[in-house]
């Protein structure tokens, strides 16, 4: 069962998302000609400046001079890349917003123990391979002081990098969350003119009318199963879960009312509410979405008859709202077509787990995760 928590945000982003969720991208890739060429020019400035000053014995020596310049210049591209890489993996792996201890501690790490490596790596080459010393050399206090002013720069370049990607990360978190205020706005207002439906209050009355010539105890038990449904409406208004024994009582009231109406042709199958776990909750009105889709997109006739199905896995994690495909032509503007996509938004503002949709040639299928209310 999915685990419920209170409206943050992806964050459940990705970031981003959706769910949905396209892959990052690389670091190498993120990099077009243009970026390409900044780098490089930021890079041979940085070179520049750091060469110029962090050598003035050299100014003299042109010899010496080209390779104080070389070797800043391979410092800063070598410690730029790995760093730049390091957030590039990062990103996948640790967010900042979800996890920000776990992605400060990594960041440390990779950031650090890349730019050793690589600080090392060019001091082997150049004293080593270029000087000849021997590799003796490398654990000398002289050498090792050589290391810190490249882990310097090391920070500098890390904190520019590193600020970025928080900074990128906070911007993406704000405008999710204003994208699901504006999915959880427009998912409340359709909801509303769902309980609100006219059609629905109108084919009742028309229902009771009949029953009360014809069938005054039936009638009775209408009007309490009538009372019920529009007191689930106004109980579960404003509120960002109900528990599923609620709603399937709630379905079990519709659906007693459009029984009435449609007779033998509509035929259902759902759980009793007392099998399900207490602390198992949805959206509320979740299953009248779907149920009044269901009926408002398909014919339902005696001799053709529209089988609803209302499932709860063995899990108890997803529940299952299926119906037989009768498809039949609606007339403009009976639907609006975004149902369902509310429906998404709402379960997105809640959780990560996604409502899935499935349609074959004899079915509709729409699975709705369900989430676990904490017994604290």
């Amino acid at each position: 069962m999915s685990t419920l928590f209170p409206p943050t945000q992806e964050e459940r982003d990705a970031l981003y998302a959706h769910s949905h969720q396209m892959p990052p991208v690389r670091f190498w890739k993120r990099y077009t000609r243009g970026r390409w060429l900044r780098l490089g020019l930021t890079v041979l400035l940085l070179t520049f400046c750091i060469g110029t000053f962090a050598c003035t014995e050299c100014w003299g020596d042109g010899r010496k001079m080209a390779v104080n310049y070389t070797m800043t210049f391979v410092y800063s591209l070598g410690l730029w890349l790995t760093n730049g890489y390091a957030v590039d993996w990062l990103d996948r792996y640790a967010n900042w917003r979800r996890e920000p201890v776990k992605r400060l501690v990594l960041t440390l790490l990779t950031s650090l123990g890349g730019s050793l490596v690589v600080i090392t790596a060019i001091n082997f080459w150049f004293l080593v391979i270029y000087r000849g010393y021997d590799p003796s050399v490398m654990l000398k206090p002289g050498v090792m002081a050589r290391v810190m002013f490249p882990l310097l720069i090391t920070t500098i370049i890390s904190l520019v990098l590193h600020s970025r990607s928080f900074l990128m990360s906070w911007r993406e978190a704000l405008i999710r969350n204003e994208r699901l205020q504006k999915e959880m706005a427009q998912a409340e207002a359709e909801t509303l003119r769902q309980q609100l439906d006219p059609h629905f209050m109108f084919n009742a009355l028309n229902a009771l009318t009949s029953l009360v010539e014809e069938e005054p105890k039936l009638a009775v038990r209408f009007i309490r199963q009538l009372s019920q449904v529009y007191r689930y409406v106004l109980d579960a208004r404003g509120r960002d879960v109900v528990p599923l024994r609620d709603e399937l009582e709630f379905a079990q009231s519709y659906l007693f009312l459009q029984r009435i109406r449609y007779g033998e042709a509509l035929q259902v199958e759902m759980p009793e509410p007392e099998s399900v776990s207490a602390f198992a909750v949805v959206p509320p009105l979740s299953l009248q979405l779907l149920l009044e889709n269901a009926l408002k997109h398909n014919v339902a006739t005696a001799g053709q008859p529209l089988h609803l199905r209302i499932e709860l896995d063995a899990a108890g994690q997803r529940l299952r709202v299926i119906n037989n495909l009768r498809p039949r032509r609606l007339a403009p503007g009976e639907s609006t077509g975004i149902g369902l996509p509310n429906l998404q938004g709402r379960y997105r503002h809640l959780t990560n787990e996604q409502v899935q949709v499935q349609r074959t040639d004899a079915e509709f299928v729409v699975t709705l995760p369900v989430l676990e209310l904490s017994a604290a």
